[in-house]
């Protein structure tokens, strides 16, 4: 990139072997120094002192002690194995930008922020979320050892002198101006500004004792930080997961300095912007609008987050009431799309999550709710508090159907997805399902591996995100065109056979209804019925969990085969010929992670305006499969009622369901 030359020459000048750095004096027009503290530093600044005055203004930062973060403890401070490494590598320079990029790529003795491997986008804009940057800090407090606060600093200022933020007129007067402007898309995109706001707080207290964090770094420091504030304050992100962490991290800005004239202002912004995106993004159940787990989770963690900063700095009181309820109703959502080994499903852009990280979540959250009973007995692994009164439970609004039979290690769990429109974290999956039987999910998500980039990379991405890898209904395999499934029944007082039924306009001309029947909290059956005058192949997809399964394409099964004697069969019958067909399969449960595992469909024709309807019985075995039949007790569709009849062995089960 083309240097700046003014930008460089007034702010900055550093080698790699040695650093020499100028001091910014606009710092002392963004900071209030009539503040508590800082009179030293305002007499020395009204003088024309300014070298002395940003040295008292280093030792007020040094030892101000009314400031505390929620986040760091620096008596308290662990660096595991990966992040050493991290911290080790950037010594370097390669970084840390992407888990799913491993090993760490080089930028080069002379860094290079805009080098691009791989045409991913991820993997350019995190590379400047400068994810090693904290692991340093920490490795430095730990050992002492000047050499991550040296490469710290010259790292910082590196970046800060190319990558600059111009106004776009002024970057179309440069000879490389086109690509000034897309490095300014990923280097300043808010989302990584916001990353870097929030971040920053905790290196400037690994660091700020460091003869490397000189008073005129701290001047740099302290401008460049105030542009990223007022950055997000003009350019906060119009909706999503992405305008919450940015609202979230002004408040970390406004709270850790409120030295700076706007602070106030970055605070009361952050926090009127959550106070309002909790009511627009989250649904009166409590599930978060872009129905992804993942993000579910991390929407969470956002709000919770701003209000532990809140309390620790003492001001909880500009949060509303509703704001706290609502994330109590969020919490619920979580517990209960949970597995019974802490896993959550995989829908839309989820990544898997461990047993590990929920406790951490649970037990973070118990700060803020710290006599939220159901809450307690998920953060204490079971053993204090008391599990929810309820089993089965209904999210309506969001869409998400949870039929379990316990709370316990042997649950039988299903997670049935079918709810409104979403936004790009979705897919087109309406209908899909996981089910979690006696510790194995034996029907995870495919996941969806890469976000977006190249053409290779959206490719990858468009694969995983097809509504035929999902357990769901297809015309001609192709996605479905509208994801607004309607709830037609839910009714869980019945033991014999809880039942939830839905239906969706798939495509223009073919609606899907599914019910599902938890018979017996034991094994379940679905019934799915196509609607409409569109014509070609009707499929009903499912995908297994990794490893093999047994094909009888004669009697139209698929049964896993588990050395462990915990094993499913899942058998179809339809209202036309079938045919049992195997399909490419695959799972990821982390970025550009994924396995092959079994999938197939039952496909038949639909050659005329008759709907097509399929009963597929899920049963769980261990040693021998049973005997299982089905029927329609109907042969004809009814707009309001569904009659089957199973067999299992000698057992005979008459389902129905009416709406």
């Amino acid at each position: 990139m083309k240097k700046i030359a003014i930008f460089t020459l007034s702010c900055l000048m550093f080698s790699f072997t040695g650093i020499s750095q100028n001091l910014n004096k606009k710092v002392f027009y963004l900071l209030n120094l009539s503040a508590d503290g800082l009179e030293k530093v305002k007499t020395l600044h009204d003088q024309g002192k300014d070298a002395e005055a940003a040295n008292a203004l280093l030792e007020y930062y040094q030892s101000r002690p009314f400031i505390h973060h929620p986040d760091v403890d620096l008596n308290n401070i662990n660096i595991g194995t990966a992040q050493q490494q991290w911290a080790d590598d950037a010594l370097q320079h390669k970084f840390f930008a992407h888990r799913g990029y491993q090993p760490s790529y080089s930028y080069g003795d002379d860094i290079n922020w805009e080098y691009w491997p791989i045409q991913d986008n991820e993997l350019r804009w995190q590379l400047h979320r400068h994810k090693w940057w904290s692991p340093m800090g920490k490795a430095y407090k730990l050992s002492g050892d000047e050499k991550y606060a040296k490469e710290w600093a010259f790292q910082y200022l590196d970046w800060i002198d190319k990558n600059p933020l111009l106004d776009r007129k002024e970057a179309k007067l440069l000879s490389d101006g086109d690509k000034v402007l897309e490095n300014m898309g990923f280097a300043w995109r808010p989302l990584e500004v916001s990353h870097r706001l929030e971040d920053q707080t905790e290196q400037f207290l690994y660091f700020k004792d460091s003869p490397h964090f000189t008073p005129a770094f701290l001047s740099q420091f302290l401008v460049n930080y105030h542009k990223h504030a007022e950055h997000i304050l003009r350019n906060y992100s119009e909706r999503g997961n992405h305008l919450l962490f940015e609202a979230q991290r002004v408040i970390y800005a406004g709270a850790f300095f409120p030295e700076f004239k706007d602070a106030e202002k970055w605070r009361k912004s952050g926090v009127e912007v959550l106070s309002q995106e909790i009511k627009n993004q989250v649904f009166d159940d409590g599930m978060q609008y872009e129905l992804d787990p993942h993000y579910h989770l991390a929407s969470i963690n956002i709000f919770n987050r701003a209000l532990q900063m809140a309390d620790v700095n003492g001001f909880r009181n500009e949060f509303p009431d509703y704001y706290l309820a609502t994330i109590e109703k969020m919490i619920e959502i979580v517990y209960n799309l949970s597995f019974p080994d802490y896993t959550m499903p995989c829908f839309g852009d989820a990544k898997a999550v461990d047993k590990k990280q929920m406790l951490k979540n649970y037990k973070q959250w118990q700060q803020v709710f710290p006599n939220y009973d159901a809450l307690k007995y998920f953060a204490t692994d079971r053993q204090e508090g008391t599990m929810p009164a309820y089993h089965s439970k209904a999210f309506k609004d969001g869409g998400y159907y949870v039929l379990r039979n316990g709370w316990d290690e042997a649950a039988t769990v299903m997670i049935f997805k079918a709810g409104p429109p979403a936004f790009w974290h979705n897919q087109p999956d309406n209908g899909t399902f996981e089910l979690f039987i006696k510790g194995r999910n034996f029907f995870p998500d495919a996941g969806s591996y890469v976000y977006g980039g190249g053409e290779e990379v959206l490719k990858e991405r468009n694969w995983f995100r097809q509504t035929m890898v999902h357990k769901t209904l297809t015309l001609n395999n192709e996605n479905i065109e509208e994801t607004n499934s309607k709830l037609l029944l839910w009714e869980t007082s019945n033991k014999d056979a809880q039942t939830v039924v839905v239906q969706n306009q798939s495509y223009k001309d073919l609606a899907h209804r599914r019910t599902v029947f938890f018979v017996d909290e034991s094994f379940f059956v679905i019934v799915d019925e196509a609607m409409g005058s569109a014509l070609g192949k009707v499929g009903i997809h499912y995908q297994l969990a990794e490893g093999t399964a047994n094909f009888d394409k004669k009697n139209l099964a698929v049964a896993t085969n588990y050395e462990d004697d915990n094993n499913v069969v899942v058998k179809t019958w339809g209202n036309k010929p079938l045919n049992l067909i195997e399909e490419e399969g695959w799972v990821s449960y982390d970025y550009r992670q994924k396995s092959e595992r079994p999938a197939f469909v039952f496909e038949m024709d639909k050659n005329h305006e008759t709907p097509s309807r399929f009963i597929t019985v899920i049963y769980p075995f261990t040693k021998n499969q049973p005997a299982i039949s089905a029927q329609f007790d109907s042969e004809t569709i009814n707009d309001n009622k569904i009659e089957v009849s199973i067999t299992v062995g000698k057992k005979r089960h008459s389902l129905n369901a009416s709406w």
